[in-house]
Formats: C-alpha cells, structure tokens, sequence
C-alpha cells in the first residue's frame, strides 16, 4: 500500500438520510478519526439505497485513487443494495466468501439462514473487514471499504482500516488557530489575500455569521503543520486587531484536526468585549 496520504473519501447509503428520517453521524465522526491521524476529508456523498445509481456513483469514485469509506446498506434486507452495487460498479461478480461463511455459521450456528449468509456475498477478490461488535464483517474492494450504517460498528471498523492496511498513510496531527473579527467577510478579502501570500504552506478560511442584532462576525481560521501555523496566525491576529482594534477574540494555540471541524474543543485565551459606538462601527465596516 502507498505511503503517500491520498484523497480521501466518504458515501453515506440510505433513504433515511436523505428523508431526514435520522440524522448522518458518519462524517463528523471520520472527520475525527482522521484528523487524529494527520488525514483530511476530502468530500462526502449521499446516496439512496438505489442500485443503478449507487453503482454509477461508485464506478465514478472507483476510477479515481481515492480511499473511499462506504457506510451502509450492506445488510440482508431488500433495500440493501450496497453489495449489488459495488460488484456492478466493479464489473466483479457476487460471491460467497468463504471465510465470511465461516464467521457467520460460528456467530448464528443452527440459525445461519441463506438470508444471513447473503450477507457475506461480496464482489469477488473483496478481503474481509472485521467487525468487533457482532462479527458480521463488511469488505474492502482496493480501496473501497463497505462498513454498516450502524455508527457503533462502522466506526471501529473504519479505524481498523486506518490502522491496518493504510496506516502508513497516517501523519502528525496538524494545527489549527482562530480569530473571530467583528467585520463583514467582504471587507476581509485583501488581509487574506496578503497573508496567505505571505504564508503559502497554509490553508486560510473565513466563516461569516450573521448575529441576531444584525452585526456581521467572521471566523478566521488558518490549518497546517504547527510552525506554520503558528506563524501565519500571528500575522493573522496582528492584522485582524490592527484593522478592527477591540472587535477581536483571539483563539487558543494549538489543536489538532478535530478541533476545526464538528465538535469544536476551543475555549477563548483572550476575549476582548466588542467596542461600542460610531468608532466601533466603522471597525466593523458597518
């Protein structure tokens, strides 16, 4: 396998979903586990439980390098059409697999009904990816890994690819740090611009909000290894607080990849109460 870190991939199969019957958990959690590990996410898709159109949209990302995480729909019940679609975006054919058999017949013994061991029919040449909760295994095409919709086995799973087969493509966690500016995001383009000219090695953002009182609120954030992290942010800060001075909350130092992305760690080092009056406002670029 590589040691080089690809793009990389999510696809979160089913009707649910898409209904808003449940909620996707999915990518939040494969944004922490890979950020844990020095990764990104590349993109995330959605897909009804729908076999032509499943298939298309695999055949899409199996042309590409990516490593792509496919939750869901790998179970025995008609609407779980992952398998079948896999195989057809392969060009493989489906097939029994014999070690899967065996980890089935051991798991339901006298109740291994073909119904439950439809679930180990995968494309042919899939290897088995084991699954610590029930045993029911998903599988690995190349670089396509089929796991449950079931977050609770999906993502031991999908952390025992990470640290199996493409554990060579983990890295040191970056670094992420944040400015939050009272200014609209427009008025902001030309001090990203020259920081990130002064600072290649690094990914600047800019998250705007709207406050319920109508003020305007951009988040600023810059993502990398943390020496150029930490010197992108401090011309970052020197920039915001110089162009909107006491409008500025300043982020902590350091955190990894998780912190920016779903369940924020940050806590505020230094919150400075917004100016007020028409000094304040023209900071803000009202």
């Amino acid at each position: 396998m590589s040691a080089s870190p690809g793009e990389i991939g999510l696809i979160v199969v089913g009707d649910e979903i898409l209904s808003g019957r449940r909620r996707d958990r999915h990518m939040e959690a494969v944004i922490e586990r890979l950020g844990a590990r020095g990764l990104e996410l590349a993109w995330a898709r959605y897909a009804r439980d729908e076999r032509a159109g499943l298939a298309a949209m695999l055949a899409a990302t199996m042309a590409s390098e990516a490593l792509v995480f496919c939750c869901g729909g790998i179970g025995a019940t008609p609407d779980d059409v992952t398998r079948q679609a896999a195989a057809n975006a392969a060009g493989r054919p489906l097939q029994r697999h014999p070690e899967g058999e065996a980890l089935l017949r051991a798991r339901f013994a006298g109740d291994a009904s073909e119904q439950r061991l439809r679930m180990v029919d995968f494309p042919e040449g899939a290897s088995l990816i084991p699954n610590p909760v029930n045993n029911v295994p998903g599988f690995r095409l190349e670089r396509h890994c089929f796991v449950p919709g079931f977050p609770q086995m999906a993502w031991p799973m999908i952390e025992w690819v990470l640290d199996g087969p493409f554990a060579a493509w983990a890295r040191e966690p970056g670094a992420s740090r944040r400015v939050r500016v009272h200014a609209r995001e427009s008025d902001l383009v030309g001090l990203l611009e020259r920081v990130g000219t002064a600072h290649p090695d690094v990914r600047l953002a800019c998250l705007p909000e709207m406050q319920p009182d109508g003020d305007y609120l951009a988040e600023l954030s810059v993502h990398g290894a943390t020496a150029d992290v930490e010197a992108a942010h401090s011309a970052l800060e020197r920039a915001a607080c110089a162009r909107a001075p006491g409008a500025v909350s300043i982020h902590p130092a350091r955190a990894s990849w998780r912190g920016c992305h779903g369940r924020s760690r940050f806590t505020p080092r230094q919150r400075r109460a917004p100016a007020r009056g028409p000094v304040a406002q023209r900071a803000r670029g009202l």
